[in-house]
């Protein structure tokens, strides 16, 4: 088994106190699961139902044999309390902390750190399963292999490279089977290229203008793509239309910060899609992951997520919003490639179960 595990886990009960259970997903450092598991526990807290899947899911660890722990909740109380930021007052707690404690202390090297609950949309939905039938569960089969190799990304970027970074954490989390194989950049003094070296990433500077024509700039991006073996090209904050070359035809993916096929086109990007929705009033907005074609904000869409515009929005507060369903929705895409479960037909795209 793999030294390093990824670990997910949570806690729920209905009525706190009331019908609770707690569970854990277990994934390798390359992000295919390796158990999923929920158990109904009865009448008990949230607290408890947190600790309890904390401790069922170090126990499961120990068993397989891992030494390297990354462990991820949506208990901020827990995750402060594990890392000695918080004392534990509940009498109720303070055996499964000491337990808990006592478990990662079986392993070389460990981490316990909090996400945010979208973030943890497997292991809640797996005790909620627990929940709703009053019983334990486990999860069947894995949606990759263990031995699946990750798939090779070449991302695209003309800014600061926050898509980037919260991709990194996704494959840092194993949740997503991907490594980011070159980064290339349109422009050659922004923060995205900074960070993506000191990430250790391989950076390619690609200008235009550098370039005669079109053609001549989309070629040379397509031999740094080649040249580094990537399977998916994500872009990430990319301003430039370059020519996207047969062979990656519905391999290239962006995102766009509006519901498409609604305020796209050349001179929406940024700031200038947030402000068009909020001169037309919109009440609801969100982001496209789509593939590319060889025009602006065309192609077959993937994924949408929405969020609510405020009558108080600006334009900022609204791509604060629209940005945090952008950190889901790409990699839910990229995982939806990885897995090879996109098919496009006749320009539409249908995901296979």
């Amino acid at each position: 088994m793999p030294d390093k595990i990824i670990v997910y886990t949570d806690g729920a009960s209905r009525g706190n106190p009331g019908p609770a259970a707690a569970g854990f997903i277990l994934s390798n450092a390359g992000g295919a699961r390796l158990q999923g598991r929920a158990f109904f526990i009865g009448r008990a807290t949230n607290n408890v139902a947190e600790y309890t899947a904390l401790v069922r899911a170090l126990e499961a660890a120990r068993q397989i044999g891992a030494k390297e722990l990354r462990v991820f909740s949506d208990s901020e109380l827990l995750v402060k309390q594990i890392n000695g930021q918080y004392r534990v007052k509940s009498e109720q707690i303070r055996p499964l902390f000491r337990q808990a404690v006592e478990l990662l202390g079986e392993f070389t090297d460990w981490k316990v750190q909090h996400v945010i609950r979208a973030r943890n949309e497997e292991a809640d939905k797996l005790v909620n399963r627990a929940l709703d039938q009053g019983s334990d569960v486990e999860l069947q089969g894995a949606p990759t292999s263990a031995n699946a190799k990750p798939i090779r990304l070449g991302v695209l970027i003309s800014g600061g490279g926050t898509t980037l970074l919260n991709i990194l954490e996704y494959i840092e989390q194993g949740r997503l089977n991907a490594e980011v194989a070159v980064v290339i950049s349109s422009r050659s003094t922004v923060a995205g290229v900074e960070r993506s070296r000191n990430a250790g990433l391989d950076v390619k500077i690609v200008r235009k203008k550098d370039y005669g024509d079109i053609d001549k700039f989309s070629k040379r991006i397509e031999e740094e793509l080649v040249a580094a073996k990537v399977d998916l090209v994500v872009q990430g904050g990319w301003l430039c239309l370059w020519k996207i070359p047969a062979c990656y035809e519905n391999r290239v993916m962006n995102i766009h910060p509006a519901l498409l096929p609604s305020f796209g086109g050349q001179a929406m990007w940024g700031h200038h899609v947030h402000e068009a929705v909020l001169e037309a009033g919109c009440k609801v907005s969100g982001c496209t992951v789509h593939f590319c074609t060889n025009e602006y904000d065309k192609g077959p869409i993937i994924v949408q997520r929405a969020c609510e515009v405020k009558e108080a929005d600006s334009p900022d507060t609204l791509a604060a919003r629209v940005f945090e369903q952008e950190c889901i929705a790409y990699p839910q895409a990229i995982r939806l490639f990885a897995e090879g479960r996109l098919l496009v037909k006749d320009g539409r795209l249908r995901i296979k179960s």
